[in-house]
């Protein structure tokens, strides 16, 4: 028999029962029934119940034993009589009548507890991990992604596209965060960088003859952290296809990203044709370029209704400039005082100066509407909006007010608010859609010019003209998102492979020819001879196994994750380095002086 196990501790069921074995495992738990001993026995791949009775050999061992200390355990299986059998276990059918027992390692008393799923402070999850990642649903999301991953490069595979592996130490790029710099021992006042994605290898690579490339690929920035976003490092989903169009590119994706879906949601539909929605409409219709479809509300703009209208605070505004519009969140159900004020009250907090609104009920068998924004604008003009939004009976409407570019945002906010203050979100169901037709260009108000507003590598619509004779702003991009229950799981773009559209659009931010041949050198000298069109994507991999699983945070499907400081709690990093290590490094550590 093996030195450790002859069967795991998922393993055994009714048919097994006379048969002597042998498992190894932790001590999930003791109980103590009066002199009987029923210790339950875990390791990776289930539990299995250990019975110790007064007349067993290894009793006194066994009544030794406490939580998390691995033990090996001889018996004999044994089936549970009918009114013991635990149905939520595999091998809920049998136990095993201990005759022989080993220590093989004590566990000092923990300081989190593994058993079930207590609330516990992150830093001491963090610090220890190791007893955090025994848990059975921690454990469980760190399987369940791993077969999330298998499945996507199966599925990868099957559709042509092949692995290839990209460099980790390379150049900084503008991907839109900070690097992460490694200094250079051998090039003295040089650093490399940490990929903040494989965008121009993987460009590189359709660059030199291959077609269909992916990889699951580590990627680093230095940005803060928040519920979606982990600090440091992710992965991602990368690929790249030579010849190809925004259809092309979309079309081999849909159903990879989609099979996925399908495979691991545990019943719950997944949308059947994913829509393409422009960014501008998502905008108007959402307030973000990532809607969660799942929330029925869509926002009107009812401009009209308050032109020269009875509500002064609207029409003047509307009346002195033509960038000005109002926008309708329609709310269904939410047709009382009480919860409009709740609303109000909200927006007020988020620091705006309040929602306008209008609630509908029956009044003398008539509908009518409610309100200080109905009282100003009269019934007539109240009943039109009411029939523009399909409204009825018991439900409201929320208006915000002025240039779109400012208050789109705080809109989407207000019918996420509303769909679920309401309870008008369907939680039970992945809604993914496209988002197209990214802005190439946007204003950056700190820095006062143009720059890119999505990846700089992709192809504006219309080319090197667009790029002379358009303004900027309203030129549009070949670009795309993926979008899931409001998470952006997706992004990617037709690229930008013709040397003279590059260097133009790079030069109306501001970077000249000269800037763009020493920062890109790789791919602009590429593409002097000869670059095929050519297109990718890439596709959060933790984001796609924090919806799959139901987490709330990247955290929770991440095996060693940091903690909101960055910091790695258990390896204590980043950590002090010993003078000698600068010094082989060209380096000196200056700290910021203290206030």
């Amino acid at each position: 028999m093996h030195r450790y196990r002859s069967h795991t501790c998922a393993d055994l069921r009714k048919s097994d029962a006379g048969t002597n074995v042998r498992l190894s495992g932790w001590v999930h738990r003791v109980r103590d029934h009066g002199g009987l001993l029923f210790i339950d026995l875990r390791d990776h791949y289930g539990v299995t119940q250990i019975v110790a009775d007064p007349d067993s050999p290894c009793f006194k061992k066994a009544e030794s034993v406490r939580g998390e200390w691995v033990v090996r355990v001889d018996g004999e299986v044994k089936p549970r009589s009918d009114d013991t059998i635990n149905s939520s276990l595999p091998t809920g059918e049998i136990e095993i009548f201990a005759r022989e027992m080993e220590i093989l390692s004590a566990a000092k008393e923990l300081p989190l507890p593994v058993f079930a799923e207590p609330d516990y402070p992150e830093d001491i999850r963090l610090k220890y991990r190791f007893l955090d990642l025994r848990r059975e649903t921690l454990h469980e999301n760190i399987m369940q992604r791993t077969r999330i991953i298998s499945e996507m490069r199966n599925r990868m595979t099957s559709s042509g596209f092949t692995e290839f592996s990209t460099p980790i130490l390379t150049a900084s790029s503008p991907e839109g965060a900070r690097d992460f710099l490694v200094p250079s021992r051998l090039h003295a006042g040089k650093f490399y960088a940490l990929p903040q994605a494989p965008q121009q290898y993987k460009q590189l690579i359709m660059m030199s003859g291959f077609d269909r490339y992916f990889q699951i690929a580590p990627c680093f920035r230095d940005e803060d952290p928040r519920a979606d976003r982990l600090p440091g490092e992710f992965y991602q989903l990368d690929l790249e296809m030579s010849f190809v169009e925004q259809d092309d590119v979309l079309s081999a994706v849909e159903p990879v990203i989609k099979g996925v879906f399908e495979t691991f949601a545990e019943g719950k539909p997944v949308t059947s044709e994913l829509r393409r929605i422009p960014y501008d409409e998502a905008m108007r219709n959402y307030g973000t370029d990532k809607p969660d479809l799942r929330n029925p509300i869509v926002m009107e703009s009812v401009t009209e209704h308050f032109a020269g209208s009875g509500f002064k605070i609207f029409a003047n505004m509307i009346a002195s400039d033509p960038k000005i519009e109002v926008w309708a969140i329609p709310a269904r159900t939410g047709g009382s005082r009480a919860f409009c004020d709740r609303m109000n009250s909200w927006a007020q907090g988020e620091g705006q100066p309040g929602l306008g609104y209008i609630f509908w009920r029956q009044e003398d068998d008539k509908l009518a509407g409610a309100g200080p924004v109905a009282k100003n604008i009269g019934p007539e003009r109240t009943d039109a909006i009411r029939s523009q939004l399909g409204l009825d009976d018991g439900d409201a409407c929320f208006f915000v007010a002025g240039d779109p570019k400012k208050f789109a945002g705080f809109a989407g906010d207000a019918r996420t608010r509303a769909g679920e203050e309401l309870d008008l979100v369907d939680r039970e169901r992945f809604e993914l859609c496209w988002i197209v037709d990214f802005p190439f260009y946007e204003w950056d108000e700190n820095e006062k010019k143009i720059d890119f507003g999505h990846n700089p590598f992709s192809m504006p619509q219309g080319g090197l003209e667009a790029l002379e004779k358009e303004d900027p702003l309203n030129i549009k991009a070949w670009q795309y998102d993926l979008v899931c229950n409001g998470f952006e799981i997706a992004s990617g773009g037709i690229r930008n492979h013709l040397p003279d559209t590059m260097v133009k659009a790079f030069e109306i931010v501001g970077l000249s020819r000269e800037t763009v041949e020493e920062r890109f050198g790789g791919l602009y000298r590429a593409f002097q001879y000869g670059a095929p069109p050519h297109g990718g994507l890439a596709a959060g991999v933790d984001r796609i196994v924090m919806l799959l699983v139901g987490a709330v945070n990247l955290r929770e499907v991440t095996m060693f994750p940091m903690n909101q400081q960055a910091a790695d709690l258990l390896m204590s990093a980043p950590s002090d380095v010993s003078a000698a290590q600068l010094r082989d490094l060209h380096l000196r550590s200056v700290m910021p002086k203290k206030d």
